[in-house]
C-alpha cells in the first residue's frame, strides 16, 4: 500500500459515524499451521458489508510455496494439488489490502487473521495499513452469557443465531457465517444505545443505560486538545482532566471503557461538561494543575494543593540550622511532598557539610565540644571536638553551595563514606547510606532543574508537531504565560510575535521557583527535554549549574535499582 492509500483509512473520529454507515470487511483466512511467523496463507475470504447489506467478496487461494500438511487437509479440505494453479501471495495480499482498504477489519479470533496477514505484509515489505479491527469472538463473550454462549467458537455461534451459510473451514464460507454472527451481535447491542463503532468496541454489559444516556454531554465538545470539567447538580466542579480530543475522551466515560467505580459516580452526578481549548499538549497540562488548584475536584485523585509542600530551609541565628517549614527562603531546597521525606534529606546534608541538628537556639560561643547541645546525644558536627565561629559558618556555606549547585564536594564524601563502608565489609550500613545519597542527589537535581527554568524572565521555545509546523510556549519565570501553533507552511516569526504580545503578565517572588508551582514548572522543563525542542529567544541563559546533582544522576539511577 503506499502513503496516499494509507492516509485514506478511517481514522477513529471518522469512524463515529452511525453502524449502519459503516463499511466492515469480515476475513477468513485458511492457513498450513497456527504460526504466523512460520507458516502460510493457503486461503483468503473476505465479505464487504455496509447498513446490513453485501456490497462486495473477495475469495481466493494461495500458493503458500510448499505442501499442505495432512492433519489441515483433513481439517479443510484443501490439498497441495489444489493450490498449484493458485496466485502466491505476492498478488493476493495487495488485492486483499485494496478490497479492504478505508474500512473496519472484522475477523472470529481477529489476533489469529491479522496477525497472519500483517506477517505476511511484512515479509513483502507492504505498508500495513492503520486498519480498526473488531474480533467477533470479544465481542460475543461481551454480548453474551455463558450460560446462554458456554462456547464462542463459530460453529457454536452460527448454531446459536442459525446463520444462513455454514462454516466449513473454508474460508469465504466462515466469512459469510461470521458476517451473520455479527449481524446477530450487533442486533442484540442495538436496543442498548450502541449505535457507533467505537461504542460497540467499548460495550461492556455492565454500563448502565443512564451511563450511556449522558453521551449527549461530549456532543457539543470539539476534537481538540484541552481540559474538560464535569459540573454537578450545584454547578460545582466535579471532576477535571485533559485531552488529545476533547470530544473522544469525554465520550468514553460514557461508554465500557470507563470501569473505575468512583468515575461511574461521578458520571451520574454529571449535569455538564464544560471544556478549555488549548493549543497543544503543554498548554492542557498546565490549565489543568491551575484548574485542579482553583477548583478542588473532589473525584481527582492528584493533588489539588500544590502550594502545601515542604521546603528544606536554614534558620536566622548565630549558628543556623536546617528547618522544614511550608514558606520558601531563596536558598530553600524542595518541594517535598512528604515532610518525612525533607527532613531526611535535610539530615544527610547536615551530616556531609556537618550543619547542626539540636533544635535548641544558642549563642555564639555555646558551639564548643560538650557545650555544644548535640554533644549530649553524640551529635555535635564536629565530633565533640572544640568548633570556632569561623569554620562553623564555613560548613553553613558548603551546604548553600550544595543546594545552589555551586559545589558537589559534600556529594563526593558521601560516596566516599559508602565505598569505606562497604570496604570494611558493613554493607548494610553501606547500602543505608546509598539509598540516603541517592535521595539526596535526586531531590537536588529536581529543586536546581525547576529553579533553572524559573530563573529566566522569559524564555520563547518551539518544538515540532507531528505532520508538520510547530507547537509554542511562552514561559515567563517558570510559568506558561502564552501557548501556540504554526501550521505546517505558516511561517512561525510572525505566530511567535503575536504571543509574545499577548502573553500572560508574570510577578516572580524571591523563591526558588519564584511563585511557580513544581508541578507546572515540572511540566515545562520536560516539554523542553523533548526531542526536537528549539529555543527561539530568551531573556538571559537557560542552563543548570555545572558542579549541580545533574551530573550525579546516572549514580543515582543505578544506586536506587540497587534498592529495588
Amino acid at each position: 500500500m503506499s502513503s496516499r492509500d494509507a492516509a485514506h483509512q478511517l481514522t477513529f473520529d471518522e469512524l463515529d459515524t452511525p453502524l449502519r454507515d459503516t463499511t466492515f470487511v469480515v476475513v477468513d483466512l485458511e492457513t498450513t499451521g497456527s504460526s504466523a511467523g512460520e507458516d502460510a496463507i493457503t486461503e483468503i475470504g473476505a465479505v464487504k458489508i455496509r447498513g446490513g447489506e453485501v456490497i462486495g467478496e473477495l475469495g481466493t487461494l494461495v500458493d503458500p510455496g510448499r505442501t499442505v500438511p495432512p492433519y489441515i487437509v483433513q481439517l479443510t479440505g484443501i490439498t497441495s494439488a489444489m493450490l498449484v494453479d493458485a496466485p502466491r501471495i505476492e498478488r493476493a495480499l495487495p488485492s486483499f489490502l485494496e478490497f479492504a482498504r478505508g474500512a473496519v477489519l472484522v475477523a472470529h479470533n481477529a489476533p489469529f487473521d491479522v496477525g497472519f496477514l500483517k506477517a505476511a505484509a511484512s515479509r513483502l515489505d507492504l505498508a500495513w495499513p492503520p486498519f480498526q479491527v473488531l474480533c467477533t469472538v470479544k465481542l460475543a463473550r461481551r454480548v453474551l452469557s455463558r450460560e446462554e454462549a458456554p462456547s464462542v467458537k463459530l460453529s457454536a455461534l452460527a448454531d446459536l443465531f442459525q446463520v444462513t451459510t455454514r462454516p466449513t473451514h473454508r474460508a469465504l464460507d466462515d466469512a459469510r457465517a461470521t458476517v451473520d454472527v455479527l449481524h446477530a451481535l450487533i442486533e442484540r447491542v442495538g436496543n442498548l444505545g450502541v449505535h457507533s463503532y467505537p461504542e460497540l468496541v467499548d460495550y461492556l454489559p455492565n454500563v448502565s443505560a443512564a451511563q450511556r444516556g449522558k453521551r449527549g454531554l461530549a456532543a457539543h465538545l470539539p476534537r481538540t486538545p484541552g481540559v474538560y470539567l464535569f459540573r454537578g447538580p450545584s454547578d460545582e466542579v466535579l471532576y477535571v482532566g485533559t485531552a488529545v480530543n476533547l470530544q473522544r475522551r469525554v465520550r468514553g466515560y460514557f461508554t465500557g471503557s470507563e470501569t473505575r467505580a468512583r468515575m461511574k459516580e461521578m458520571v451520574a452526578l454529571a449535569t455538564r461538561v464544560d471544556h478549555v481549548e488549548c493549543a497543544h499538549g503543554l498548554e492542557a497540562a498546565v490549565r489543568e494543575l491551575r484548574l485542579l488548584a482553583a477548583h478542588a475536584p473532589p473525584y481527582n485523585r492528584r493533588s489539588k494543593f500544590p502550594k502545601r509542600a515542604w521546603w528544606i530551609t536554614m534558620t536566622e541565628e548565630p549558628f543556623p540550622r536546617f528547618s522544614i517549614t511550608r514558606t520558601p527562603r531563596p536558598d530553600a531546597l524542595g518541594p517535598f511532598t512528604s515532610r518525612t521525606d525533607a527532613a531526611d534529606v535535610a539530615a544527610t546534608i547536615a551530616e556531609a557539610c556537618r550543619i547542626r541538628s539540636c533544635t535548641k537556639k544558642i549563642r555564639p560561643d555555646q558551639l564548643h565540644g560538650a557545650d555544644c547541645p548535640d554533644a549530649a546525644v553524640g551529635g555535635c558536627p564536629a565530633g565533640g571536638e572544640p568548633q570556632d565561629p569561623a569554620g562553623y559558618g564555613a560548613a553553613v556555606d558548603a551546604a548553600r553551595a550544595l543546594i545552589r549547585g555551586a559545589d558537589d564536594t559534600a556529594l563526593h564524601r558521601l560516596r566516599a563514606r559508602i565505598d569505606h563502608l562497604a570496604t570494611t565489609e558493613l554493607f548494610e550500613s553501606a547500602a543505608r547510606q546509598r539509598d540516603r545519597t541517592a535521595a539526596l542527589g535526586t531531590a537536588l537535581r529536581r529543586c536546581q532543574r525547576l529553579a533553572a527554568v524559573a530563573a529566566v524572565d522569559e524564555l520563547i521555545a518551539a518544538r515540532p508537531r507531528d505532520g508538520g509546523g510547530w507547537e509554542f510556549a511562552v514561559i515567563r519565570s517558570g510559568r506558561l504565560a502564552s501557548a501556540g501553533v504554526a501550521q505546517r507552511g505558516v511561517p512561525p516569526m510572525p505566530v511567535v510575535d503575536a504571543l509574545t504580545l499577548s502573553a500572560e503578565a508574570v510577578l516572580p517572588d524571591p523563591s526558588p521557583l519564584r511563585g511557580a508551582t513544581a508541578g507546572e514548572v515540572g511540566l515545562i522543563a520536560s516539554w523542553l527535554d523533548g526531542p526536537g525542542v528549539r529555543i527561539v529567544r530568551t531573556s538571559h541563559g537557560y542552563a543548570e549549574p555545572a558542579h549541580g546533582a545533574g551530573a550525579w544522576q546516572q549514580w543515582c539511577a543505578l544506586a536506587r535499582g540497587a534498592a529495588s
